[in-house]
Parts: structure tokens; C-alpha cells; sequence
């Protein structure tokens, strides 16, 4: 039972890493698309390819998912609690989607990591949930918006004598980068956090030695090429929210916003190892070019309903994979 287990934990793992991508696709190309610097179709593309070399940047945030979250009981029972983590995630992933929300697909995976591991009396380590999750969540956001509201104010006082048409012109392109940028960081963030995962598969399923061996590297090209393939397909429902819904975005504030968005989730993983969320980033970013403007140009109540999904994203993964995880236990049998 413990090898069909151990396949099927991999699978639900990938499955979640694709609706990742699909999820978390507005992310990366939002800001580029709804300025018109690139087509949705290119946006794509480019964002897929990113994604795909970005998972190979490292594997410090895999390590963090992995290893200092939750400790599950080597065996079948074990192999379960991560398998009812990822249902909870995956769930509460179709449930934002549906309607729109873009919330972070980072905290619905711990949160059902989290509710699995409570209910089934696990070890829950919650002090680098604490320094890993719950402070990065706090200041990634505030950094975000206060960096791409600097940023833009810089912008806009050193382009201040240009003519706006040849300005827009020069972001456009400038967002190419930028939007590569950003899904490099996608990436470099998401990703890792289904290589983590898995790697907590293996360690349970005893296919790994040691919680301090490496990523395996089919594991590493397996989460690169699933959420790859999941951000080829496409966000469309949050891509509106993000590109639009917040604030209409011109070239140079799109560029600011994924610049500092990008920016924020390289130093954020490699330096911190840090699992934060793509989705606060890039949101906050859009949020904070948008106030350069004036205040009353960002729809504050679409950035309430946004905050409040945040809120509750990590208790409600957590309940599913809980409610999941007692299903399974009656199933399975488990002691």
C-alpha cells in the first residue's frame, strides 16, 4: 500500500504544482498584458519558459516546505497526512480560481500541511512557521507597496520632461524584462514549494536516507515542468482582477510593479529562504504604483476582497485538509 500511496502523493503533488501555474499565471503576465506590452498568447510563452528555468535557480524555499513545517510519521500514515495537505491546498486553489481571487496558492499548501498535520496529531514545528511564513507574509506586502511606490515616484520625477507617448513606448519593451523577470521569481518561489513536498513524500515513504539529502534532480524537473505546463494554460479569471480590477496600469507603472514585485522574491528566497506568496507581492506592487497616482485610483474595496482571501486562506486549507485527512484515516484504517 505504502509505494501506490507514495505514486499517488506524487501525483496529487504535481497536479497541485500545474493548478500553481494556472493559478498563479496573472502573476507574471498581468501587468504586461493589460498595458498592451505584450499579447496574451507571448505573455504566456514567455512566462511558461520562466517559470521552467527559474525552478532551477535553487532549492533553499524547498528545503524550508519540506523540512521545517511539519514533521509527518514515516509510513502509510504519514504518506496520508501529506496526501490530505495537498487535496486541502488543491481545493481551496479551484475555489479562488473560480471566482476570481488571487490568493496565494504558497499559504493554501502550508495551511493544508498545517490541518493535516493537526489532525492527525502530528508535529506542527511553529516557530519557522512563524520566522519562515507568518512574518514574511506581513512584510513581503509592505515591502512591495512601499518599494513600487518609491520606485514609481522615482520614474515619474525622472521622466518627468519626456513626452508621455515616447515614454510609454520605452516601458513597453522595458516590460518584456520585467515580466520575464517576475516569472523567473515565480519560478524560482512556487515551484520549490512542490519540490519540498515531494521531497517530504520521499523522506515518509523511506525513499530518502536523510531529511539533510538533496532534492533529487528528477524531482526538481518534474515541479519545473508542471508548473510550466499549468501557466501555459492560464489564469484568465484573476488576470482580470490583477491586470485591471485594482487600477488601470500604463507601461511605466506595470514595469515598476513587476520590477519591485520580482525583486522582492529573489532576495525573499535566496537570501531568507522564504516561501512567500507571488500573488501579496505582485498585488501590492500593482497597489503601490497605483497610489502614485492618488490614492482614490485603486479600487480599495476589489483590494479588500483580495486581503480578506488572504486572511482566511491558511484556516480554510487547513479545514479541508483536516476534514480530508479523517476521511482517509477511516479509510485507510490508519492507527
Amino acid at each position: 500500500m505504502e509505494f501506490a500511496l507514495i505514486i499517488a502523493v506524487i501525483a496529487i503533488a504535481l497536479t497541485f504544482d500545474y493548478t500553481n501555474g494556472f493559478h498563479d499565471a496573472a502573476n507574471a503576465i498581468a501587468t504586461s498584458v493589460s498595458t498592451r506590452a505584450l499579447t496574451p498568447h507571448v505573455a504566456l510563452i514567455l512566462a511558461a519558459v520562466m517559470n521552467f528555468l527559474g525552478a532551477f535557480l535553487g532549492t533553499g524555499v524547498a528545503e524550508t516546505v519540506g523540512k521545517g513545517i511539519i514533521e509527518a510519521p514515516i509510513g502509510a500514515s504519514g504518506l496520508v497526512v501529506v496526501m490530505t495537505g495537498l487535496i486541502g491546498a488543491i481545493t481551496w486553489n479551484l475555489i479562488t480560481w473560480y471566482f476570481g481571487l488571487p490568493s496565494s496558492s504558497s499559504h493554501a499548501l502550508i495551511g493544508g500541511l498545517i490541518g493535516a498535520a493537526l489532525a492527525s496529531a502530528g508535529v506542527v514545528h511553529w516557530s519557522g512557521i512563524l520566522d519562515k511564513v507568518v512574518i514574511p507574509m506581513v512584510l513581503s506586502p509592505l515591502i512591495g507597496f512601499s518599494v513600487a511606490f518609491l520606485l514609481m515616484t522615482s520614474v515619474m520625477w525622472i521622466f518627468r520632461k519626456r513626452h508621455p507617448g515616447r515614454i510609454n513606448r520605452g516601458f513597453k519593451l522595458a516590460q518584456t524584462l520585467s515580466a520575464a523577470a517576475m516569472a523567473l521569481g515565480h519560478g524560482l518561489q512556487d515551484a520549490q514549494k512542490t519540490m519540498g513536498v515531494i521531497f517530504l513524500a520521499l523522506f515518509t515513504g523511506g525513499h530518502v536516507a536523510s531529511r539533510e539529502d538533496p532534492i533529487p534532480v528528477w524531482v526538481i524537473i518534474s515541479a519545473a515542468t508542471a508548473i510550466s505546463l499549468g501557466t501555459y494554460a492560464g489564469g484568465w479569471r484573476i488576470m482580470r482582477t490583477l491586470g485591471r480590477r485594482i487600477i488601470h496600469l500604463d507601461p511605466p507603472r506595470g514595469f515598476s510593479a513587476e520590477t519591485t514585485a520580482a525583486t522582492v522574491l529573489y532576495v525573499m528566497a535566496m537570501g531568507f529562504q522564504a516561501p512567500i506568496s507571488t500573488t501579496h507581492t505582485i498585488t501590492s506592487s500593482v497597489m503601490g504604483v497605483g497610489a502614485t497616482r492618488r490614492l482614490s485610483a485603486v479600487r480599495w474595496g476589489v483590494a479588500q476582497t483580495i486581503i480578506g482571501a488572504w486572511i482566511v486562506t491558511i484556516p480554510a486549507a487547513a479545514t479541508v485538509a483536516a476534514v480530508c485527512y479523517g476521511i482517509a484515516h477511516f479509510v485507510f484504517r490508519l492507527g
